[in-house]
């Protein structure tokens, strides 16, 4: 994972959630930042918009850490940079 995507989807998860970009962490657990399922899907519209991918109902499911979240969008990337469908 690059150090860029990471940032910017901290940058991302701080900002839809309105809390300090210091207090979110690649380790971070959503529970841990107070990110419930709502949040979890407004963020993820947010990492859309950032990144230009689409993110399958069914990867959102499973996402429960910062870490999770910046795998499955590296994952989305490197599908749309090989021009294969998203969530393949």
């Amino acid at each position: 994972m690059s150090d860029e995507m990471i940032q910017r989807v901290l940058k991302v998860i701080a900002t839809s959630k309105r809390i300090p970009l210091e207090t979110v962490t690649i380790d971070s657990q959503f529970e841990a930042l107070g990110i419930d399922s709502m949040d979890a899907v407004e963020i993820l519209f947010a990492l859309e918009g950032e990144f230009d991918i689409s993110i399958p109902d069914e990867e959102v499911r499973t996402v429960r850490s910062v870490r999770d979240m910046c795998a499955g969008v590296e994952r989305l990337l490197a599908a749309k940079d090989a021009g294969a469908p998203a969530g393949q």
